[in-house]
């Protein structure tokens, strides 16, 4: 049938080159991008398994770094131990020369200056290393759940895949105490008065437990409290903190806080309670043992020696620890990499462009492209063959 309003050869190659064109957009826009998925309409099953491949994939990345931190965080540790191991050492080897009685007691003299001076530098280390402005080894670091020295290393993707290891306080303080003192007993006409006077050194954890009457109330120091310039500014922050956290609890007595120590005193004249404070310490250090060593004579010197032998086994046990947690980490960290690299392996079947098929696939459109507009065009020049059966 010859018509001219409705062309259907030409609809056909108008369909056909629509069809085409779409296929050759995909494929050049997956040449362009270098993935198969540019979108949902890809392949929308694909592109969610693939968005849940790279949340993998960057969650494993960032663990494979949090890993390696937390291996530079224990080799910070150990290298502070192995100094500290290596003036142990030297206290021990003072210890024994001391402890020989060809050594008058002014040579003891002479050496319990260089003994006391390296004691006080184990100290001074423990105190004072830090990894990224954190406190490592003095047991002052809280974890969420309330545990001191404990870090949580995060060697996976998802929740809960971690690594625990507690470090240890390894050094000594002073006893931190809290002390009443009963400055008036009960008198007709007279408040009774007690003071409450703390010393030493506190640290975050301690718990102060202060009872007046039958009434008791508790504070536990936190790191905000420590944060003075020396330890007389941290007792008297701490003591104000307990003056407040005392006086609402105890009723008919008055608490006032000064300097390092806080005044009780009863309300009505005559008035008589019993005191009482204890403090608990979270961990005195696991080195406290050597505090008090000294090698001025022949005595000292052979306690001392003891000591050093106990301080000596407790640093290589910390140090066993690390070690053993750090080769841990290592292949933590050696098998998060490759789980990583496995996964942007199945990731890329999933997302990438395969070059090899869409360059063919752009070649095979390109060409159809090109037949489809010469057929087009033939199509367009049959309703001409109508005009010859109008020429008479």
């Amino acid at each position: 049938m010859s018509v001219i309003n409705t062309n259907i050869k030409s609809l056909i190659s108008q369909n056909a080159l629509v069809k085409n064109n779409r296929a050759l957009s995909g494929a050049m826009e997956q040449l362009s991008t270098g993935k198969r998925i540019n979108s949902a309409k890809d392949d929308a099953a694909g592109l969610a398994i693939s968005s849940r491949m790279t949340s993998q994939i960057t969650g494993l990345n960032q663990a494979v770094r949090n890993g390696n931190d937390a291996v530079s965080m224990l080799q910070t540790t150990e290298g502070a131990m192995i100094e500290m191991t290596n003036m142990l050492q030297r206290m021990r080897e003072l210890a024994v020369q001391s402890s020989n009685d060809t050594y008058t007691d002014v040579d003891r003299g002479y050496m319990d200056l260089e003994f006391q001076q390296l004691k006080a530098e184990v100290n001074r280390i423990t105190n004072d290393t830090e990894w990224n402005g954190m406190p490592i080894m003095d047991g002052t670091v809280q974890n969420d759940d309330g545990t001191f020295g404990k870090f949580e290393f995060q060697v996976g993707a998802n929740d809960g895949q971690i690594i625990t290891h507690t470090l240890s306080d390894m050094g000594f303080r002073d006893d931190a105490q809290a002390v009443f003192d009963t400055k008036t007993a009960n008198a007709p006409g007279v408040s009774q008065e007690s003071t409450l006077t703390l010393t030493g050194k506190y640290q975050a954890g301690d718990v102060i437990n202060v009872k007046i009457g039958n009434a008791t109330a508790t504070y536990t120091v936190a790191e905000a409290d420590l944060t003075g310039a020396d330890d007389a500014t941290n007792l008297a922050t701490i003591a104000t903190k307990l003056a407040t956290a005392t006086g609402a609890t105890f009723g008919g007595t008055a608490v006032i806080a000064s300097s390092n120590a806080l005044t009780f005193t009863a309300d009505t004249a005559g008035t008589a309670f019993t005191t009482k404070a204890t403090n608990v310490l979270v961990d005195e250090g696991a080195l406290k043992n050597i505090q008090s060593l000294t090698v001025l004579n022949n005595t000292d010197s052979n306690e001392s020696l003891r000591e050093l032998d106990v301080a000596l086994n407790r640093i290589s046990t910390e140090r066993a620890g690390l070690g053993a947690v750090m080769n841990r980490l290592t292949y933590a960290v050696d098998n998060l990499a490759n789980v990583s690299q496995n996964t942007s392996e199945s990731r890329s079947r999933i997302l990438d462009t395969d070059y090899a098929k869409a360059s063919s696939e752009l070649a095979r459109t390109q060409i159809i492209s090109q037949a489809a507009t010469a057929m087009l065009a033939q199509a367009n020049q049959s309703p001409q063959s109508v005009l010859k059966l109008l020429q008479g």
